[in-house]
């Protein structure tokens, strides 16, 4: 086993190493505040640019915008690319280009780099930010955002999103699109079988998902006995949750560090799981159907997912209660909050200012709104709540999401976490694929840890 997974880990790295996909659009139609004008922010004797720029080169220029999205995402972009371009009054005219998903889109970019073919501005993952930074690529964001004229005031925006483009004195990026991974929990099945409120901790996880599993032998289908309990989900980002509610993690410092005792006991428990039958796993079961037919007590899912979790109970004429919550742990509870970001590429100061007005445009409330009711992300900004009054209310299940981002925590904030994270859901896969015992789960942790740091070298 010592030589079979390091191969495995390897060859999914030389793979997909460049990133991940991006997650599938939902093609659904969505209403949207209408666009407003943007006022042209007033200068005050107080308010003098501190940028080295003069506001007309400003006029009739010209920037490009490289993104990773595609259907209903993709023209919602191009949708607010011509509201700017008509409505702002700088002139600034914006060109976008879509790439499908966050692979292509760095690959795209690491070619253009040398180029005068580059982006001005591109929403990419943090962690690709970050590796253009270490090249020298990318503008530092934190004299535009500090900008007594053209800045912003980004205090209604949470910490874990906009912390998480900031290392040190620089700002790499600023946040375009946050999710998250959540447990969903069926609370009507759950209720019948003796539960009144959702698992608290690890062991209230595993009473529930064992009594959903022992529910499945009382009927006369035997091929139902193995369900009940957690579907398996072997995602990299449902992984890191699990090890963080077990307070363990991928990070010592700002080194990489599996082998903890932390993550053992976070490992083992769901091993356990799957030893015990209270969790399964499919390569052909959709977890949103499982659910809807109590195939499964718990499902692991993601803010975009939910629209698709509702039209499955719909189809099955399910009328179980269902919610959202977070992965249990011992003293508290995890979140793990990730997504996509405005990564200003370098060229000249009319360019990269053009560029950040854009972004901090499409950071303003009315289209932090159309991004939302479009893509289910969180709001950017907690003030634009104010208008998802009616969104909220049709959707219950994302405001549980939205209470739950108390808890977020950020990913790593290191270039080498686009690999090292596909290492990680490639390991947790592979511990599933050919059911490693709990009782061998530091010899994958081992193999991870050693993986990881050459990855980071």
């Amino acid at each position: 086993m010592k030589r079979l997974i390091p191969v495995l880990f390897l060859l999914s790295i030389l793979i997909s190493s460049c990133g991940t996909a991006a997650p599938a659009a939902i093609e659904e139609s969505a209403s949207a505040p209408a666009a407003t004008k943007t006022p042209k922010p007033k200068p005050t004797p107080s308010a003098d640019s501190r940028l080295v720029v003069d506001e007309d080169a400003l006029q009739g220029l010209e920037i490009s915008v490289w993104h990773p999205w595609y259907g209903v995402s993709s023209s919602l972009f191009d949708t607010l690319v011509k509201d700017f371009n008509k409505q702002n009054e700088w002139g600034i005219k914006v060109s976008a280009q879509g790439f499908v998903n966050f692979s292509n889109l760095f690959e795209s970019v690491n070619t253009s780099l040398p180029t005068v073919e580059k982006p001005d501005l591109v929403i990419a993952l943090p962690e690709h930010a970050l590796l253009w930074d270490a090249n020298g690529v990318v503008t530092d964001l934190t004299p535009y955002v500090e900008d007594p004229l053209y800045g912003m005031d980004a205090g209604d925006i949470p910490p874990v999103f906009w912390n998480q483009d900031r290392v040190g004195d620089k700002r790499v990026a600023v946040p375009a699109q946050r999710d998250a991974r959540f447990l969903l929990w069926n609370q009507t099945w759950a209720g019948e079988l003796g539960f009144d409120s959702p698992p608290a901790i690890a062991e209230d996880f595993r009473q529930q998902a064992c009594r959903a599993q022992q529910s499945m032998l009382k009927d006369e289908i035997p091929q139902n006995d193995s369900l009940g309990g957690w579907l398996v989900d072997t995602e990299p980002m449902t992984a890191y949750a699990w090890m963080l509610a077990f307070e363990g993690g991928v990070l010592e410092g700002s080194d990489y560090r599996f082998l903890t005792p932390k993550n053992i006991e976070a490992f083992k428990f769901l091993r356990e799981l799957s030893e015990k039958t209270c969790a399964w796993q499919s390569a052909e079961a959709n977890p949103h159907t499982a659910f809807a037919n109590r195939e499964a007590m718990f499902i692991t899912a993601s803010l975009e997912d939910l629209p698709g979790v509702a039209r499955a109970l719909a189809s099955a004429n399910s009328r179980d209660k269902w919610s959202v919550i977070a992965f249990p742990g011992e003293d508290e509870d995890a979140l793990l909050v990730y997504g996509s970001s405005y990564a200003i590429l370098k060229s000249d100061e009319n360019k990269q200012l053009a560029a950040w007005l854009f972004a901090r445009w499409l950071l303003e409330n009315s289209q932090d709104a159309r991004f939302v009711e479009t893509t289910h992300f969180f709001p950017i900004r907690t003030s634009t709540m104010s208008m998802l009054g009616d969104y909220q209310k049709t959707h219950p299940q994302w405001k549980q999401a939205i209470d739950l981002l108390v808890l977020g925590e950020m990913q790593p904030q290191l270039a080498s976490w686009h690999k090292v994270k596909i290492m990680l859901g490639d390991g947790f896969m592979h511990m599933y694929r050919v059911n490693v015992p709990s009782g061998q789960v530091p010899v994958i942790l081992a193999q991870m840890e050693s993986i990881s740091r050459d990855l980071s070298k």
